[in-house]
């Protein structure tokens, strides 16, 4: 499953005016046990259009096998669709200098550019537990007041924020479940959250078989 076309398009023409490139479409079931809910797409995400298939994906794949779960059997978007660049200077071996696009985090007005697609995609896609990974997917769905470090590995039944095309957000009358969780690029920098993210994962795993079994 994934987004209409139009809806993709128009996200397409939202994102314009932002130094942002790309444009990578979530996909997996529908009903699924797990969504994913990432940042954005990296540089390798943009030339294959698969989610989280760059370094920090496969971290993700091997979070995913520590709770049971496969890349098919879960669905996987991300709070903006393109990717956010910045132009900085890289020293060549050569010595050269030469200007290249980095990764940054998304703005507000970019993810607000995104923000209906997200909406529709939790609408429709029905998950039983969304999993946010780093602070852009929590805030943008449990509100900015949420900080990773302070919810993470916790189950949260809670509204979600919804987009309105007046660019304002308002909360959704149905309670959704919510885990938050550290994004799996965050173990490159800190080594020391991997311990962290596998409990959380753990947690995952048992909370989802508790309501198998139910």
């Amino acid at each position: 499953m994934r987004i209409p076309e139009e809806l993709a398009e128009w996200g397409k023409k939202r994102i314009e005016p932002y130094s942002a490139e790309g444009f990578v479409y979530g996909g997996g079931p529908e009903n699924p046990a797990l969504m994913l809910v990432g940042e954005a797409p990296g540089e390798t995400e943009i030339h294959n259009g698969i989610p989280f298939s760059g370094r920090a994906g496969k971290e993700l794949m091997k979070f995913l096998e520590r709770a049971g779960l496969k890349r098919e059997e879960v669905y996987i978007t991300s709070a903006v669709r393109s990717r956010p660049y910045k132009w900085r200077e890289k020293k060549e071996r050569s010595g050269e200098i030469i200007q290249r696009k980095y990764n940054r985090t998304p703005n507000e007005k970019e993810i607000m550019a995104h923000a209906p697609i997200l909406d529709w995609e939790i609408e429709h896609v029905n998950p039983t537990i969304i999993m946010t990974l780093g602070n852009i997917g929590l805030r943008r769905l449990a509100g900015k007041d949420k900080k990773i470090a302070d919810v993470h590995g916790q189950l949260l039944k809670q509204p979600v924020r919804c987009c309105h095309k007046d660019g304002t957000y308002s909360w959704t009358e149905k309670d959704y479940l919510l885990f938050p969780t550290y994004h799996p690029a965050s173990i490159f920098y800190n080594r020391s959250l991997l311990e962290t993210i596998h409990r959380d994962f753990d947690h995952l795993a048992k909370y989802i078989k508790e309501m198998q079994d139910s």
